[in-house]
């Protein structure tokens, strides 16, 4: 008799089969086998909150199959993914096959390499009834939450909208900061810039280098009008500038983490504009395996979804071997670099790394697709410069005295680039400034090109984009790095967020929802009541807290305030605005509105019932088709990622990822567009053309 492994993914189980050879039967689940009804809520909370679960509709044939091949299978091995979603998926097995969860019959494998499965069949051990509760009682918990106040919303607002734990929460931070942004009242500030050189030297040694102005007598000055600066300026006229004070020095600069769930994501997006469910689709394909000419399937990464920066001793001798012998000595470490894991982690799983160093990006390249070769380019650079040197950096700042006012100046040089000639970590906020400086002396008086007044407005809190909306919710405890891709896809499907470029904007619709759940389940959008509710599911987890007594404890105070919101509430709807839009309805001249049906957005007219015109909703931009010269539309493919299109399609077949912009082709005339990517350029798509030019000369 063979024995039977059963795993989540068909990829999965194809690549685990060649590794296990005759003597195995590998199939997939297809993840769950069993859930929570859809149609109710399918909680029983008048007996302890016990879920009632039932086979998921349409997987009968798979449940038969599965159960056939364990009766005939000598042992039953659950090789579901090694986290507390795979620890349930194998629970749910394991009940419906008969399988006895008291024997070590549980297997995870970290990798998917043949050591990496070799590793995990030699190690089964029994299923963490801990891991499985603390699934249940999360699932439970978003069940009722979404289960009670969904139906609520309906009656309130408008049919099919949701509403969830860590959804509500996030759709309420991006209400929030939308209201910070209306509420900012920007103040008037300047600066002075000056263009400064050296009077000596050879020709190289006297371009000018700016400084920027701090203050006068020794003390930081703000500028807060155009007066102040013109007075600053009127006493400096004449004044000589001399450099007053040189200060060198060299830092060191230390490379970032290898990547965990969140940081993937988050660098993901900055890097390539992958949304966090798409990050996570091509991830869980590189993890699972892919075909690479002469080794057959392997699986490139580690398991993707873990919060822990821990990697195995057989990784860092690899990555220090690899970096010798690429690099050179200069560039590895006296011993691995071992990075701190947030005190919150589960600690699972080792952090994001591939899993064979010797396959670097460019010798697998042709046997990926471009995603997965840009996902994995960016997971193996990171973490082989983890564990490279430092960069050094000659810094040297500049005191330049103009009679009783200061200026100052800085730069730095690479002194030695270290882990940056692999690598370098992105962020939300600009890189550092500074360049190179000219060779100076104390007491040297430099020549004056230019002295410049600038005026600045402060600006108001950015926009959430997908990345810094991630970093916020795991810097408060909200959620877990998992759910985040499924969160952000949700909140967006349903109409409370839509993003403008990378920027996530709440809707009306989101508005609306958001004042409600704050008035009404104020601690449903609690960012702190959240946090602390995962952290219950964590120590439930750990076997600190009873899932039942935690669910009986939430469930008390959230019935009483459903009921109260019931009575606040009776007879009362929450309208929704519409927005106006400059279309004119031809038949009435009202201005047309967006609404809402279930096939999407569309236009109407606000006069109905008397006025019963609609039309499609389309979005124009300045462009024309470079192929036909009709418009260009911006649109949506199915995944819901924007383009631009001929209105005339599918006709015309025009259509492309760049934005077209209002400035014509000095060449041929044509729409100017502008690449997305990560080197921008400006460029003319008409066919023969070939003009285009860099973004920043535009």
């Amino acid at each position: 008799m063979s024995k039977l492994v059963i795993v989540e993914s068909p990829a999965k189980a194809n690549t685990i089969k060649k590794y296990l050879g005759s003597g195995y039967e590998v199939m997939a689940s297809m993840g769950h086998v069993r859930d929570l009804p859809k149609s109710k809520l399918g909680v029983d909370v008048e007996n302890h909150f016990q879920p009632k679960y039932e086979p998921i509709k349409g997987k009968e044939d798979l449940i038969k199959k599965l159960k056939s091949a364990a009766k005939k299978s000598e042992t039953v091995y659950l090789a579901t993914d090694p986290d507390r979603e795979g620890e349930a998926i194998s629970w749910h097995l394991a009940e419906i096959l008969g399988v006895d969860t008291n024997q070590p019959n549980r297997v995870t494998f970290n990798e998917i390499t043949r050591t990496g499965v070799k590793n995990g069949m030699d190690h089964p051990r029994k299923l963490d009834m801990q891991l499985v509760d603390a699934q249940q009682a999360r699932r439970v918990l978003d069940r009722i939450v979404g289960y009670k106040i969904s139906p609520f919303l309906w009656k309130k607002i408008r049919p099919r909208l949701s509403a969830g734990r860590v959804q509500s929460v996030a759709v309420r931070m991006i209400v929030d900061r939308e209201e910070e942004i209306r509420a900012f009242k920007p103040e008037e500030y300047w600066s002075i810039d000056a263009m400064l050189s050296r009077t000596e030297g050879k020709r190289e040694e006297k371009k000018p280098f700016p400084a920027k102005y701090y203050g006068a007598d020794g003390k930081k000055q703000e500028i807060k009008t155009q007066e102040q600066a013109e007075a600053i300026l009127a006493e400096i006229k004449d004044t000589p500038f001399t450099v007053s004070n040189i200060k060198k020095g060299v830092r060191k600069k230390s490379p970032a983490p290898p990547f965990i769930t969140s940081t993937l994501q988050q660098d993901a997006s900055r890097r390539l504009s992958y949304q966090a469910k798409r990050t996570m689709k091509v991830a869980q394909e590189l993890y699972e395996g892919v075909e690479i000419d002469g080794l057959g399937a392997v699986g490139l990464i580690t398991y993707m979804r873990t919060d822990s920066l821990r990697i195995s001793d057989e990784a860092l001798a690899e990555a220090d071997k690899y970096i010798r012998a690429t690099y050179g000595e200069a560039y590895a470490l006296s011993k691995p670099r071992v990075f701190k894991t947030k005190k919150n982690a589960q600690d699972a799983h080792e952090a994001i790394r591939p899993t064979m160093i010797e396959l670097a990006p460019e010798k697998v390249k042709a046997n990926l697709t471009t995603e997965q070769y840009k996902l994995y380019k960016l997971i193996w650079e990171r973490f082989i410069a983890s564990q490279m040197a430092n960069a050094l950096l000659d810094t040297v700042s500049v005191d330049i005295s103009a009679g009783k006012h200061l200026f100052k100046a800085s730069g730095f040089n690479i002194k030695f680039d270290g882990f940056t000639v692999l690598y370098t970590e992105t962020t939300d906020s600009n890189e550092e400034g500074g360049g190179r400086l000219p060779t100076l002396t104390e007491e040297e008086q430099l020549a004056v090109n230019e002295l410049k007044p600038n005026q600045h407005f402060t600006q108001p809190p950015p926009r959430y984009t997908e990345a810094s909306l991630i970093k916020e919710l795991e810097e408060n405890g909200i959620g877990r790095p998992s759910t985040y891709a499924t969160t952000l896809s949700t909140i967006q499907t349903r109409g409370y967020v839509e993003r403008e470029q990378k920027a996530l904007k709440p809707t009306a619709l989101g508005e609306v929802t958001t004042k409600l759940m704050e008035e009404q389940f104020p601690k449903i959008v609690d960012a702190a009541f959240t946090a602390d509710m995962e952290s219950k599911l964590d120590q439930v987890e750990d076997g600190e807290v009873d899932w039942e007594k935690m669910m009986e404890d939430f469930y008390q105070d959230f019935d009483a305030t459903l009921q109260q919101a019931e009575k606040n509430m009776d007879g009362t709807r929450m309208k929704v605005p519409d927005e106006e839009t400059d279309v004119v309805c031809e038949l009435c001249g009202r201005k047309m509105v967006i609404k809402h049906g279930r096939f999407g957005k569309f236009l109407a007219c606000p006069g109905f019932p008397e006025c019963r015109n609609t039309k499609k909703l389309v979005q124009e931009t300045p462009g024309t088709c470079p192929v036909c010269g009709k418009r260009v539309l911006a649109k949506k493919s199915k995944a819901g990622r924007g383009y631009y299109g001929c209105e005339d399609n599918p006709k015309c077949g025009f259509m492309t990822w760049d934005t077209p912009l209002a400035d014509k082709c000095p060449k041929c005339g044509s729409t100017l567009f502008r690449t997305t990517g990560k080197m921008k350029k400006v460029h003319c798509l008409k066919e023969g053309c070939g003009y285009e030019k860099g973004a920043d000369e535009e």
